[in-house]
């Protein structure tokens, strides 16, 4: 069986967190590095290298996999993203801010629902939705990783401790990648995340 892109970065994110030892290397460099390519991602490329299948084990299109020609796939770059955004996030803090948003022990926030809280504070709701809208207006993914570390950022400097399913949103930059249909979904999901009453009755399954 293929993993997920979701299921993979779940596992590379407990790793690096490890039950508290973390690996503060490998968080440094996805810090300091602006994309996978970059010399500054190596210590991350073990771990994401190690967590992706190879090509030679699957053959669906919309399967995550490594790449073959050097240019990273689509499934390296919503990963490298999402554990960038992850140490950004967990810089600092002791306490693990990845958690999963669904099942039965569920502990996280989709990333645009956390967001969506945070909305609630009349002093930074304008900027905030101006951040949000510009991210939501584009199709080009380099340019929503790039609005999507400013606004973790944000997140993270009103409610550190906030866990976030990093994992999820892999999942969705993944998605994003495909074609400007699969892009315009993603966005239309996010924005209803975003927008949406964060004081409505809670999806069975997720922690809101």
């Amino acid at each position: 069986m293929t993993k997920t892109i979701t299921g993979s970065v779940d596992q590379m994110l407990q790793q690096i967190y490890d039950h508290g030892n973390i690996n503060r290397a490998v968080l440094a460099s996805a810090r300091h590095a602006v994309s996978l390519e970059s010399p500054q991602a190596q210590a991350v490329w073990p771990i994401i290298m190690a967590g992706i299948e190879t090509p030679a084990m699957v053959s669906e299109t919309f399967v995550p996999k490594l790449s073959i020609t050097g240019e990273p796939t689509y499934a390296e770059i919503a990963t490298f993203a999402a554990i960038r955004l992850y140490a950004i996030h967990q810089q600092g803090i002791d306490i693990c801010v990845y958690g999963g948003a669904y099942g039965d022990e569920a502990v996280g926030k989709l990333f645009f629902k956390a967001l969506a809280q945070l909305r609630l504070n009349e002093n930074i709701q304008v900027a905030l939705d101006r951040r949000v809208k510009a991210l939501l207006a584009t199709t080009n993914v380099t340019s929503v990783i790039n609005s999507l570390t400013h606004l973790v950022s944000i997140l993270k400097a009103s409610q550190q401790n906030q866990q976030i399913d990093y994992a999820r949103l892999a999942g969705d930059l993944f998605h994003f990648q495909f074609s400007y249909e699969s892009a315009n979904q993603v966005r239309l999901t996010w924005g209803r995340q975003y927008y949406s009453n964060v004081e409505s009755s809670q999806t069975k399954g997720e922690k809101n």
